[in-house]
């Protein structure tokens, strides 16, 4: 279990950033033969990624909302992210597959959604907390007297997408 680290603490991450959210709405929870194949399936596809340090994938996070589980991940590329997305030798595609199949045959009775965040810039402040969230991902470093307040993190905060990129990009679902 981690240990709670005392004191104001931000990350610090150099090179591209992207945000991945995922998740799944459960629209009829008495009908678990057709949520829960795609509800196990994310912790084997989260295992693969996570002992596979050439994967993109930084750390995540799970949480549930009101509708389902969904977990935030922090990639190093978006075209690292896609390209696992894609890999038909690896657990996503299958999985996405079997959904589709499953979907077609109780339409809405399971949603999925996700969305693709290339980061410009990003802040950071975590006190007396475990490690967490994107300083989990990426570098967990003590606040310094210059990034005291937010607006001097976040101006600090350019990641290598802030070089180029002035927005956040969307990707649109698939």
């Amino acid at each position: 279990m981690s240990k709670v680290i005392t004191g104001r603490m931000t990350h610090r991450h150099e090179g591209e950033l992207v945000v991945f959210h995922i998740g799944m709405q459960i629209n009829r929870w008495w009908r678990p033969d057709l949520w829960m194949p795609a509800f196990f399936a994310m912790p084997r596809m989260l295992r693969e990624l996570s002992i596979d340090p050439d994967s993109g994938m930084l750390g995540y996070h799970l949480l549930f909302g009101a509708g389902g589980p969904y977990v935030v991940q922090y990639w190093s590329s978006v075209d690292k992210l896609y390209a696992y997305a894609s890999n038909p030798s690896q657990e996503h595609r299958p999985a996405w597959t079997a959904f589709n199949r499953a979907a077609r045959k109780a339409p809405g009775a399971v949603g999925v959604w996700h969305e693709t965040f290339r980061v410009d810039t990003a802040e950071s402040v975590y006190v007396s907390t475990k490690p967490m969230g994107l300083s989990k991902a990426t570098e967990l470093v003590e606040v310094g007297r210059r990034q005291d307040r937010a607006q001097a993190r976040f101006a600090d905060g350019r990641t290598e997408a802030g070089s180029t990129l002035t927005t956040v990009h969307l990707a649109p679902p698939t």
